[in-house]
């Protein structure tokens, strides 16, 4: 039987907004261009592999102030779940496995199908 772990309620919520924070960041970079600076598009196929990049505007003052601080609450909130008073209670494998688990315990557990034959033809 898999263990259990009775996570603290600001440990949870913790894990939850840098999860949330973490998915933010990567939208957004997604959405900008793909050079901070402002710099002009490029093709190479002179490597093992063509590459080739569109003209990039940069990144304005506010995307980069954005992506500043969502940066930055990234790293708190990983220092706070990762220093957490919670895990000197746990120590050797368990500690490995109630770190997994917790960046897990946000989804919702999969619905339990009854075991046995699926259902027949009609």
């Amino acid at each position: 039987m898999a263990t259990t772990y009775d996570f603290p309620s600001d440990l949870l919520a913790g894990q939850e907004e840098l999860h949330q924070v973490r998915a933010e960041l990567s939208a957004l970079l997604k959405r900008l261009p793909w050079s901070v600076e402002p710099l002009e598009g490029f093709s190479d196929d002179t490597g093992w592999r063509k590459v080739e990049r569109p003209a990039s505007p940069g990144w304005s003052a506010d995307e980069q102030a954005e992506v500043e601080k969502l940066r930055q609450r990234e790293r708190e909130l990983a220092v706070f779940v990762s220093t957490h008073r919670y895990w000197s209670e746990i120590t050797g494998p368990d500690q490995v496995r109630a770190r997994s688990e917790l960046k897990r315990a946000h989804q919702a557990p999969l619905p339990r199908t009854p075991p046995g034959p699926g259902p027949g033809p009609a």
